[in-house]
């Protein structure tokens, strides 16, 4: 699969929420509204990247920012159609690499415990667990899961 990652922009709001509505289980209450992916993109410190297969469609994005030393992926989505071909671990280590670029040292993330695909992304990806935010996802039927907190040193 042919995949392209470019910079996103509010330009891109409509490709980002197409992903969106397929690639987060609607139980667990992870996706954002369009909202607040347009709200946190005006900050000025966040960032968001999308990818693109060869015929133009979205199949994944990341969303994160950054504060002083410190980047946070906020989001990163993936079409289920496109998992296990590379493209998450594409968008993280693009992600990953820009927060390299505008000067930070660690990246932070946080997923929901459980949800062991991303995880295993993640520790391939060099990130390691420093905490758990306990009730973080309020799913749709009410019910709580924990987050757990992970972290990944950069630039060196």
């Amino acid at each position: 699969m042919t995949i392209r990652f470019a910079p996103a922009s509010t330009d891109d709001l409509a490709a980002i929420m197409i992903v969106m509505a397929v690639a987060f289980a609607p139980g667990f209450g992870e996706a954002w509204s369009a909202a607040q992916v347009r709200g946190s993109l005006a900050t000025g410190t966040a960032w968001a990247r999308i990818a693109r297969a060869a015929d133009a469609a979205p199949v994944g994005f990341t969303l994160c920012r950054h504060i002083g030393p410190e980047a946070e992926l906020l989001l990163i989505g993936v079409d289920p159609a496109a998992r296990r071909t590379g493209v998450g671990r594409g968008l993280l280590d693009a992600a990953t690499a820009d927060a390299a670029r505008r000067d930070a040292t660690t990246m932070f993330l946080e997923v929901r415990d459980g949800n062991q695909p991303a995880l295993a992304l993640y520790r391939a990806a060099g990130f390691v667990g420093i905490g758990r935010r306990r009730d973080y996802y309020r799913g749709a039927d009410g019910v709580r899961f924990d987050a757990v907190t992970l972290r990944k040193l950069i630039g060196d």
